[in-house]
C-alpha cells in the first residue's frame, strides 16, 4: 500500500524542476492541511498534506469519476443556459458534489492525521478550479448547512500548485496603506460606486480611476508597482478560445459596430450583443507584464474572474488569478460566476473592514462570507438606512427604466427572509488564491 501511494504521489503530484517538496512541507503551519486533487480518466485522486508525516492519498472508484464528469457537464449547461434554475439549485448541487468527491472520507483522513488542523489550502485540478470547493457541505445529513468554511475557522484558501504557493509565501508584503482602484468603467454596476467609496476610506493613499477615466492608458500610467492593494470593480470575462485574451473590461472597450468587428482577432463577443475591443481591455497577456513588487492583494470584484482553462489537460494553470500572482501579488481574490453587484458590494465592504484587524486575506474573506450568509433581513435593512444617501445618489444617476429595475431588485432582496443572502450564489463565488 505504501509503495502504491508513493508511486501515485511521484506520478501525479506535480512538482517542477528544482522544487523540494519535503522542504516545502516543512514550511507549513502545523495547523494547516493541503488537499490537492488530480483527475485521471478513470479515477479521482486527493493528496492530503500536513507539516509532518507521510502524504496520504485518497482515490475514488471509476463510477465516481464518471459521476463527476456528468455532474460538471450538467452544472455548466445549467449555468450557461438556465441561470435562474442553476442559482436556485446551487445548494443542493453542492451536496451532490460533496458526495461524489467523498469529502467526508477525506475529512476523516485529515482527522486521523491531526485533530488540530484549522486552516485548509485547496489545490484543484482541471474543472474543479471552476467550483466553490470551500462551500462544499460537510455532514450533509445535519439539520443546518455546514461547509468547509465552518470546519476550518482559520481560513480556506486556494493555490494553483505547491510550487507557486511556495513562491508567494516567500513574498514579504507587510504594508497595506495604499490603494489603486478601478471603479465601474462601463457604468452599469450600480453598487460598485458605494463599494469603492467605502473601501478607499480604509487606506491612507488612494488612486481611484472612476467610470470613463478607467482606461487601459490610465492604468498603464498609474505605476501599479507602488501600491499595496489593487481593487478592480468592473466586468471580467474568460476567453475559452484563447485564455491569454481573458481579461477585465475597461472604459472605451465596448464597441457598437458588432457586425463588422465581431470576427476580428482584436474584437471579442463576450456575451450576446456585447463586443469588446481587446486592445482596450486589461487582458491576461498584459497582466503578466505588470510589476506588482509591493502588492499584497489584488481583488477582482468582477464576474467570472476566477475561471481557468480547465480543458487544458496539462498541469498548467491559466487564468486571471495566476496572472496577478505571477506579476508579483501575494494574494488574489476573484469570482467563479456572474455575481450580484448588490451582495458583492456589501461582501467587499465587510472584507476590507475585516482586513483592518485580520492579517490574513483568506480568513478576512471567509469571515465576510460568513457574515453575508448569516445577515438577517433586519440587519440588511439597517445597512440600507446607513447608506441611504449614497444609494439614492446612485439611483438618481440612472435612466428611468434602469432606476425602476434597480429599485425592484433591491426590494426583492429586502423581502427575502430571514436571510436575504443565504443562497451560496451570493456568498460563495469569491475565492482567495495565494496567501
Amino acid at each position: 500500500m505504501r509503495q502504491q501511494r508513493n508511486e501515485l504521489q511521484n506520478r501525479y503530484l506535480p512538482v517542477g524542476y528544482g522544487f523540494d517538496f519535503n522542504s516545502f512541507q516543512a514550511t507549513l503551519n502545523e495547523n494547516t492541511v493541503i488537499i490537492e486533487w488530480y483527475i485521471l480518466n478513470d479515477k479521482i485522486l486527493a493528496f492530503i498534506v500536513t507539516k509532518t508525516g507521510e502524504v496520504k492519498v485518497w482515490q475514488s472508484q471509476a463510477e465516481d469519476r464518471e459521476a463527476l464528469r456528468n455532474w460538471v457537464n450538467q452544472y455548466l449547461q445549467n449555468y450557461y443556459e438556465q441561470k435562474n434554475e442553476w442559482r436556485k439549485s446551487l445548494e443542493s448541487e453542492l451536496k451532490q458534489l460533496a458526495a461524489i468527491l467523498h469529502i467526508d472520507e477525506i475529512i476523516a483522513i485529515i482527522n486521523q492525521l491531526s485533530q488540530h488542523c484549522n486552516q485548509l489550502i485547496l489545490i484543484p485540478h482541471r474543472f474543479l478550479h471552476l467550483l466553490p470547493l470551500h462551500a462544499l457541505p460537510v455532514n450533509p445529513n445535519a439539520a443546518s448547512y455546514s461547509s468547509l468554511l465552518d470546519l476550518f475557522p482559520h481560513g480556506v484558501s486556494y493555490a494553483p500548485s505547491c510550487q507557486l504557493l511556495q513562491q508567494v509565501q516567500q513574498r514579504k508584503r507587510p504594508d497595506f496603506q495604499s490603494l489603486f482602484a478601478v471603479q465601474n468603467p462601463t457604468g452599469d454596476l450600480n453598487y460598485t460606486d458605494l463599494e469603492v467609496q467605502v473601501i478607499q476610506s480604509y487606506f491612507n493613499t488612494t488612486n481611484v480611476l472612476k467610470k470613463t477615466d478607467a482606461t487601459l492608458t490610465a492604468i498603464n500610467q498609474s505605476d501599479l508597482n507602488t501600491y499595496h492593494c489593487a481593487h478592480f470593480s468592473c466586468h471580467g470575462y474568460f476567453n475559452w478560445t484563447n485564455a491569454s485574451q481573458s481579461g477585465l473590461i475597461l472604459a472605451n472597450a465596448p464597441v457598437v459596430d458588432t457586425a463588422t468587428k465581431s470576427n476580428s482577432e482584436r474584437y471579442l463577443n463576450v456575451r450576446a450583443e456585447e463586443t469588446h475591443d481587446l486592445e482596450k481591455c486589461l487582458t491576461l497577456d498584459k497582466i503578466f507584464a505588470l510589476q506588482l513588487e509591493k502588492c499584497r492583494l489584488v481583488t477582482l470584484s468582477a464576474c467570472e474572474t476566477g475561471l481557468i482553462d480547465f480543458e487544458n489537460t496539462s498541469d498548467e494553470y491559466i487564468g486571471l488569478p495566476s496572472g496577478f500572482l505571477l506579476a508579483g501579488s501575494k494574494a488574489v481574490v476573484s469570482s467563479l460566476w456572474t455575481v450580484s453587484d448588490l451582495s458583492t458590494a456589501f461582501l467587499m465592504m465587510k472584507f476590507y473592514e475585516n482586513l483592518q484587524t485580520i492579517n490574513n486575506v483568506s480568513l478576512a474573506l471567509n469571515q465576510a462570507q460568513h457574515w453575508l450568509k448569516n445577515l438577517t433581513t433586519e440587519e440588511f435593512a439597517a445597512l440600507l438606512v446607513k447608506y441611504d444617501s449614497q444609494i439614492a445618489e446612485i439611483f438618481a444617476q440612472l435612466e428611468e427604466d434602469e432606476q425602476i429595475f434597480a429599485e425592484e431588485y433591491l426590494l426583492q432582496a429586502k423581502n427575502r427572509k430571514p436571510y436575504p443572502f443565504k443562497n451560496p450564489f451570493y456568498w460563495a463565488a469569491f475565492t482567495a488564491t495565494g496567501v
